[in-house]
C-alpha cells in the first residue's frame, strides 16, 4: 500500500532542538509541513535547509492551538494521495527502533480514518533516563475529517466519533521538553500564567497541582532509557546525547507584558516567583526594571512551602479538604 506520510509541526522559536528533529524525521516522513509563528531565532532559516519541509507561516499574535492545527492540516489536504498523518512538536522524536519495528508495518497498513496512539516518554535531563507521560493520540490515517480542539492541551488530530484505534507499544515519543530543565520551567511559568488569564473558572490550587507534575515523579516510575531508542540513530551519526541550551527563553518576554498589564497582584499566588522578573526585564532591556519586583508575604511563603510540600499527595482526602479552603480564600 502506497501512502503519503506527513508530519506536522507548529514552531516558534524552536532552534534549540529543531535541526534534530528535522533532520530524524526525514528519514521517515515524505513532507513535514511546520507552520511557523513569528519565531526570532533561526528556527525558519533552520526549516529552510531541509528539502522535505513544506514553511507555512502562521502570523497569529496569539496562542491559538485549533487555529494552527487547522492551518497545519489544510496545508497537508492539498497533497494529493491517501495519506498518514504525524502530529509531533519539533522536540518529540520517534525511538530508533522503528526502523525494525513490525509496528511501523501496521501503522502504514492501518485502514483509513485509524488513529494511532503512541506512549510519551519524557527524557529526564540526564539522557539517560525516562518516565512514561501516558499515551497519546499524534497519528492518524486520514479520512478528512474536521479536528475539533481547545484553546490549549488540545488533541492534535481529528477524534471521529467511533474511530478505529491502535495503540503502539514497541516504537514510542521521545519528549525532549524536560532535557533543557531552565527551558521547561519558564515554558510551565507562561502556561500558569495564561491559565490565569484566559481560564477564569480554574484556581491558583489547581494551576499549580497541573503544572509541578515534574517535579515529584516517583523514584519506581523512572525508568533506563532502553538503549535500541538511541542506536539507530547513532548508527547513522546523529547526535541524541547533547543538549543546545538556550539563555533567552521568548516566555520570559510575554510574561513581562502580562505583568505590566495585569498587574503583579493578579500573579501573586501563581508560582512564577521563584525567579527575579527585574532581572529578566533587565536582560531584556526593560526600563524601570523595580515594576517587576514583588515584595513576598509571609502567607505566599507559607502557601509556596505547603503545595511543594504535598504535591506528591495531593490526592489525599486531608490534603484535598485544605486545598478546597484555599481554593475559596484566594478566589
Amino acid at each position: 500500500m502506497s501512502r503519503i506520510i506527513i508530519c506536522l509541526t507548529p514552531v516558534k522559536n524552536e532552534s534549540w532542538i529543531l535541526d534534530r528533529f528535522l533532520s530524524l524525521t526525514s528519514l521517515w516522513a515524505d513532507y513535514i509541513i511546520i507552520a511557523n509563528q513569528n519565531s526570532t531565532d533561526k528556527s525558519k532559516e533552520i526549516a529552510k535547509k531541509y528539502s522535505k519541509v513544506i514553511l507555512i507561516e502562521n502570523n497569529s499574535k496569539y496562542f491559538n492551538e485549533p487555529e494552527r492545527q487547522k492551518m497545519l492540516l489544510d496545508e497537508s489536504r492539498k497533497i494529493e494521495g491517501e495519506k498518514i498523518i504525524f502530529t509531533l512538536d519539533a522536540d518529540e522524536i520517534l525511538t530508533s527502533n522503528y526502523f525494525n519495528s513490525p509496528e511501523w508495518d501496521t501503522v502504514i497498513n492501518a485502514k483509513i480514518g485509524t488513529v494511532i496512539y503512541f506512549e510519551w516518554m519524557n527524557i529526564k535531563p540526564d539522557l539517560k533516563t525516562m518516565w512514561s507521560g501516558g499515551f497519546m493520540p499524534l497519528a492518524f490515517i486520514d479520512d478528512g475529517s474536521e479536528h475539533c480542539g481547545e484553546m490549549i492541551h488540545s488533541p492534535r488530530i481529528p477524534l471521529p466519533k467511533n474511530a478505529n484505534s491502535i495503540r503502539l507499544n514497541d516504537i514510542k515519543i521521545m519528549h525532549f521538553q524536560y532535557t533543557d530543565w531552565n527551558r521547561m520551567k519558564m515554558k510551565q511559568r507562561w502556561y500558569q500564567c495564561y491559565e490565569k488569564i484566559n481560564k477564569k473558572n480554574i484556581n491558583n490550587i489547581d494551576i499549580y497541582r497541573m503544572y509541578h507534575h515534574m517535579d515529584v515523579i516517583p523514584k519506581d516510575k523512572i525508568n533506563n532509557i532502553p538503549k535500541e531508542w538511541f542506536q539507530g540513530y547513532i548508527d547513522i551519526n546523529i547526535d541524541l546525547t547533547s543538549v543546545n541550551v538556550d539563555n533567552l527563553y521568548y516566555w520570559e518576554r510575554d510574561i513581562l507584558d502580562y505583568l505590566l498589564k495585569y498587574g503583579l497582584d493578579y500573579f501573586k499566588y501563581i508560582d512564577i516567583w521563584d525567579i527575579k522578573w527585574e532581572k529578566i526585564a533587565e536582560k531584556w532591556g526593560f526600563e524601570n526594571v523595580e515594576l517587576f519586583i514583588m515584595k513576598k508575604d509571609i502567607f505566599m511563603k507559607i502557601l509556596k512551602i505547603y503545595l511543594q510540600k504535598t504535591q506528591k499527595i495531593y490526592n489525599n482526602k486531608f490534603i484535598k479538604i485544605i486545598d478546597y479552603l484555599l481554593k475559596n480564600i484566594l478566589t
